[in-house]
């Protein structure tokens, strides 16, 4: 059974984004409305892995809410995001004031933060970018936080969005989300499949996968940082855990 002790939770979409932190840590898996999702747990932190988009990570939040019988103090929506400006770079960290629905327009606040990041219900490329930063004034674009903060404020519980970019302004993305599943899977087979035959896609996707690197370090140090604030935490042991990883 989970501890009754209040914990900090971070949703994020893919395992792979954030690897390089629950490496090592404790893992569940629970069924939730015909979902799998994967659970990581680690001195007072909890982690879950949901998928790609709102639907997968409203799952995962819940999940996460159930599963630790309401005892959680703070929900984290953690994960890659797109510039909509051409101030933010690959690697920036985006702390949002506010989460913008692309879907019907509705925002929340965060507990902290600055700026807006707006959810999209799909992988933005360049023209999407232009419209989303002409509409909502944001600075960045995701699929997830807004998604994640729902659920918090239903459950009555303080969020905040740690994002990092992944994909500058004028980053000419591949046609990515024709490869995400209805069950927010990213398939990873059929989008190489579809670049293999491609040689003018290679510099793009390689471009990509040398950014995702990147966010990647830079979004689990800024994870491992706010964690490490929060005082419920034993930060030794929690360092001691990531440091053998």
């Amino acid at each position: 059974m989970p501890k009754a002790t209040t914990k900090l939770a971070i949703i994020a979409a893919l395992e792979r984004e954030i690897a390089p932190l629950i490496r090592g840590w404790k893992t569940t898996s629970v069924d939730s409305q015909r979902r799998t999702i994967k659970i990581f747990e680690c001195d007072g932190v909890i982690v879950a892995c949901g998928g790609i988009g709102g639907i997968s990570a409203r799952i995962a939040t819940d999940a996460v809410w159930r599963f630790t019988n309401g005892a959680i103090e703070m929900f984290i929506s953690a994960g890659f995001a797109g510039a909509l400006v051409p101030e933010l770079k690959v690697g920036d960290i985006f702390e949002p004031a506010i989460i913008i629905g692309d879907s019907d327009n509705n925002t929340i606040e965060t507990a902290a933060g600055k700026g807006k990041l707006v959810s999209a219900g799909a992988i933005a490329g360049v023209e999407h970018k232009r419209i989303f930063a002409g509409n909502y004034q944001a600075q960045a674009v995701d699929m997830e936080a807004f998604a994640v903060a729902d659920v918090a404020r239903v459950y009555n519980v303080p969020c905040i969005a740690i994002k990092v970019i992944s994909d500058e302004y004028d980053f000419p993305m591949p046609p990515m989300g024709r490869f995400v599943a209805d069950s927010g899977e990213f398939r990873t087979a059929g989008f190489i499949g579809y670049t293999l035959v491609r040689p003018w896609l290679w510099p793009t996707v390689i471009k990509l996968g040398s950014n995702s690197a990147l966010a990647t370090e830079r979004l689990c140090a800024a994870l491992k940082k706010r964690v490490e604030q929060n005082p419920k935490v034993n930060v030794e042991g929690f360092e001691a855990n990531v440091s053998r990883n």
